[in-house]
């Protein structure tokens, strides 16, 4: 077995499609990867479980925003980890913070029981808590088997620092994935001065919509968002990465 993961984040079949045939070991599935993701729908699930056996852990995100959620988005929250376990997704993806900084220990434990048998990530909401090392305990403490983060900064070669802190502190006991400006050329720098194993990437590449006809000056969302570029995850990007973790595997 590999000693190395790569964890590829995709919003389409299409992109699930590409990064099983780079050598993903798992999908964060997800919608709307444009702003960070939101839940996928189940039927979004069902058309890449049907197309492939890869490893799928699904995303729960309400909204687009903070990880301050009220009552009524909570439910919907632990209504789709119910959902999803039905499904037969391998795990999920949760966070939510309190509006102090801090896990909000009382909705996640609710959201990893109702799991069940699950593998549970603590997302990037890690990344904006106020105490990292007290959130990575707590994490341990609840049975999450991963926290994905940066080091708390837009990168993870910036946040490289506590990279190395989290790994050590873990010490094995909660799987540390690194996520934000993962690519080939930085998984072995990362690799080496941190420890991290694990890595989660989108590859995404940029395709040019299929329409001719182009209607000009009318947004449907964020004004700086071209209507008319696809993001896909590209093969080609998740073999470099694939490539590159299998030559650190056999040193």
């Amino acid at each position: 077995m590999n000693p190395y993961l790569l964890e590829v984040c995709v919003d389409s079949t299409e992109s699930a499609l590409e990064a099983a045939a780079g050598g993903a070991d798992r999908l964060e599935l997800c919608s709307n990867l444009i702003i960070g993701g939101t839940t996928p729908s189940a039927a979004l699930f069902r058309e890449i479980r049907s197309m492939t056996d890869i490893r799928i852990h699904a995303l729960i995100r309400p909204r687009f925003g903070d990880f301050c959620y009220t009552n009524h988005e909570f439910h919907i929250m632990l209504e789709e980890v119910k959902q999803f376990a039905a499904l037969g997704a391998e795990g999920i993806v949760i966070g939510i913070l309190k509006p102090d900084g801090n896990l909000d220990l009382e909705r996640m434990r609710l959201l990893i029981e109702a799991a069940g048998d699950m593998s549970v990530t603590l997302h990037r909401a890690f990344d904006v808590c106020r105490n990292p090392q007290a959130a990575l305990h707590e994490a341990i403490d609840l049975g999450i088997r991963t926290i994905l983060t940066s080091g708390q900064e837009n990168s993870c070669l910036s946040g490289r620092a506590l990279l190395d802190r989290l790994v050590k502190e873990a010490a094995g006991r909660i799987d540390i994935l690194a996520g934000a400006g993962i690519n080939a050329s930085v998984i072995r720098t990362l690799a080496e001065s941190t420890g991290v194993r694990s890595f989660h990437m989108s590859g995404k590449t940029v395709l040019d919509s299929s329409m001719v006809y182009r209607r000009q000056n009318v947004n449907m969302g964020l004004p700086s968002l071209s209507e008319y570029e696809i993001w896909r995850t590209d093969r080609e990007e998740i073999k470099k990465a694939r490539r590159v973790l299998d030559e650190l595997s056999s040193l």
